[in-house]
């Protein structure tokens, strides 16, 4: 009886070694928890920087638009009817009032515009039948046949 209860007083643990076990077990608890909270506090701010950026791109956006806008509007103001015939006035151009004083000039080399065609251009004729080789013509069957049964027919005639 002895022997055993050296025996089970050897491979128990004393008290102040669970503790420290337990105290470990809890500061690796800790220090996963510590990494988690970590990791998912540096993946909130990437995506709240990143949310931010796009805000900004988007504010950058409405800008160029507004700015297109504006440049649309000058456009069509330096463009109107009565704008460009008080410039042409100015410039001392008058509207035509016969046709006697249109002057044609004609310039050698010079060809009008051609038609745009967006059809296709005509295309050769296909072949009807269209050529393929045989490897792709050829079924699994008729391929069985002529690699497999058709070599060994002479070799069987050849034996008598």
């Amino acid at each position: 009886m002895n022997d055993v209860q050296r025996f089970t007083q050897v491979y128990t643990q004393a008290p102040w070694r669970k503790q420290l076990q337990m105290i470990g077990l809890f500061l690796v608890l800790l220090i996963l928890a510590a990494l988690v909270a970590g990791i998912y506090l540096s993946v909130s701010a990437r995506t709240a920087e990143i949310g931010r950026s796009i805000q900004g791109m988007r504010y950058q956006i409405e800008i160029i638009k507004r700015g297109n806008a504006d440049l649309s509007t000058q456009l069509a103001d330096i463009t109107s009817d009565e704008v460009m015939r008080k410039r042409a006035s100015e410039l001392g151009f008058h509207p035509l009032e016969t046709g006697d004083e249109v002057l044609y000039l004609i310039v050698p080399g010079y060809s009008d515009r051609q038609p745009v065609n967006i059809e296709p251009a005509p295309s050769l004729a296909l072949p009807s039948n269209p050529s393929l080789p045989s490897d792709y013509t050829q079924s699994l069957l008729d391929w069985l046949r002529e690699r497999v049964f058709e070599p060994a027919a002479p070799l069987l005639e050849a034996k008598p």
